[in-house]
Order: C-alpha cells, then structure tokens, then sequence
C-alpha cells in the first residue's frame, strides 16, 4: 500500500517497489516538487461561507501551491479550511475575490488568519490535527540581524509596534517620510535642501504640541494655519539674558530719537488669502534704526522679520529720556524759568 510524504503529500517509493513503473512515479513526485514551488488559483463558490482546500496525495492539487490565489464572489466573510491537519507548511495568500469580504484560513480548532479584501499575507500552518492553528508569520516579525525590503506594511486591525534594542531610522533617500490616516496624507517630513520641514497637508488644520504638566493634558503650542500660522503659547515663552552669557555691554543711547524715527502702521499681508487688518512696523524701515531687531531669512526672496521683543529693550530707554526731559522741564518751572 502506498505511503505518502505528510507536508507535500508526496509517494513514497520502498526499496525494490513499483518494478517497472518507478520512474513514472519519480516524474510525478518531481512535478509535484514544483507546483508546490508555484501559484495556484483557486475559484470560491460564489457566495459560500466555507470553502475547503486539500492537498492530495500524489496528485496535482492548487492547494499544493506555496502562493495560493483565492477568486470569485462572496457577499460574507468566508472560512477556508487547509487540509489535512496534519500538514505543516508555510503558504502565501491572497485574498482575490469580489465583494468585498475578508476570508478567514482556518486548519483545525486552533487559531485563525482572516486576510481582508486585496491583501495577502504569509502564514504557517502548525499541523497539530483536530486542533491545529494558522499562524500570521508577520504578526512578530524579528529582523535582528537582517532586513527586509517591502513596498507597504499593512495591518487590517491592532497596533503595529516597533521595538528596537537601538535607533529606529527612517530613511526616505532624498523623499518625505508622509503621515497618513486612511490614504489621506494629513503631515510630512520634508528634507529641504537639508533644512528639516515638518508640515501638515490638510486646508486650515493645526499643527499643535500638547505634553503632560503632572498629570493634566496641556496644550503647549498651537500654530494656527487658517490664520496664516499665528502661534499661541499657553505660557510665558522667554529668552536666555543672564548676564553671564553676554560680553561688549553697552547702554543704549540716543533710544527717544531712535523711537521718533519709527513708524507704526496698519496693513494687511498680500501672501495671505482674506488677510485681516494688523498693526506693526516695516522690517525695512527697521532695518535703518535699530538693525539688531531685524532677521533676514535664509529663502529666495531673503524675507525680513522683526523681533519685536527686542525692541523693549529701545522702548524702555526712551521712556527713561523722555522722563528726564519731563523732570528737567519740571524743575525749570519750579525755579521760575
């Protein structure tokens, strides 16, 4: 009686068996060898909510395929049993019908692989009989060592985690490294001729930084996109000016005539769509002024800013000479002239 190799379910051949008809059998074993290397398509019956696949002994079978293909139309999920039990082999899958419907690999009693709509996965069959259990050889997947090279990394549901011992680098060579939530990109890390860009893709949403201030939510940062990225902070935002840091310290002079030369205006910003009106200074008025105040960024049109900040610092001490012009005016009075 002929005997049958369990995982590929291939004739065994006993010494001195099958005279004459040995080499036949052989060819057969060697063309199963190979279709258990290949693709198998196999067509579902339309609508049904089990499906068996079985590999025979000792014949062509699409469920001997180490990549099996499954097609037709289901309107539910449908549970494919992989038999015998007993088999303990690693398939490729892919899940091809229409409908829309997840298939869930089953071997026994043990736990399941459901692999949605489009999606293919890898899984070992365990081949423990009435109570074997399909695995999802990616669930936990240890690249110690290695690496692997993959288009997309997909989960249909649960948390993916990555533990490293080390660094976890993400490399784009030269691209963005894009957040996405259901196909839609909603941030992106830019590399912009070296300088690091973080910006968010969406029309007129936030770009917040929120933290844990002992045990409540604070939202530290938040900078307004709808209103052409005005920042608000939910506290005080300083500068270092300890005096140990500084050197060539010098008092500001001649500060009420430099704030006699300034010029407030109103306006409103033409790169701005529905601009409101705002107040300010010009940065190139400034500039002729109190230069210290005035930053040039580092883009095509050079933009100039102003540190307004700083000019406290101006203001203050034309406050301080205009309260000694008073007091000097003050005291001529007194004295009669």
């Amino acid at each position: 009686m002929a005997t049958y190799v369990n995982n590929l379910r291939l004739k065994e051949i006993t010494t001195g068996d099958e005279s004459g008809t040995w080499g036949t059998s052989t060819n057969t074993n060697l063309e199963l060898i190979g279709e258990a290397l290949g693709f198998g398509t196999e067509a579902i019956t339309t609508n049904a909510d089990t499906h068996t696949t079985t590999v025979a002994d000792g014949s062509t079978d699409e469920g001997r395929a180490m990549y099996i293909k499954y097609t037709g139309t289901l309107d539910s999920a449908c549970t494919i049993t992989i038999g015998p039990n007993t088999l303990k082999r690693v398939h490729m899958i892919e899940n091809a019908t229409s409908g829309s419907q997840n298939i869930i690999i089953s071997q026994g009693s043990g736990a399941n692989v459901t692999i949605g709509p489009g999606d293919t996965k890898v899984v070992y069959l365990d081949g423990a009989g009435s109570g074997a259990a399909v695995v999802d050889a990616f669930v936990d997947l240890d690249l110690s060592g290695g690496s692997v090279n993959v288009s997309t990394v997909k989960t249909n549901s649960g948390d993916m985690t990555f533990d490293s011992a080390g660094d976890i680098i993400l490399d784009a060579d030269g691209a963005d490294v894009i957040f996405k939530d259901g196909g839609t990109t909603i941030a992106k890390f830019i590399n912009s001729s070296s300088d690091f860009v973080i910006a968010t893709d969406v029309d007129d949403k936030d770009f917040i930084i929120k933290g844990q201030d002992s045990t409540s939510e604070i939202t530290a940062l938040t900078i307004d996109m709808s209103a052409a990225g005005a920042a608000t902070f939910n506290n005080d935002v300083t500068a270092f000016s300890d005096k140990r840091l500084k050197t060539d310290i010098e008092p500001i002079s001649n500060a009420l005539e430099k704030v006699m030369r300034m010029q407030g205006v109103y306006y409103k910003r033409n790169d701005v769509e529905n601009a409101k009106t705002q107040v300010g200074v010009l940065a190139q008025d400034m500039e002729t002024i109190v230069p210290e105040v005035v930053l040039t960024a580092d883009d095509e049109m050079q933009t100039k800013s102003v540190d307004y900040g700083k000019l406290t610092a101006v203001l203050m001490e034309a406050v301080k000479e205009l309260s000694n012009e008073v007091t000097h005016l003050k005291q001529q009075i007194l004295n009669g002239g």
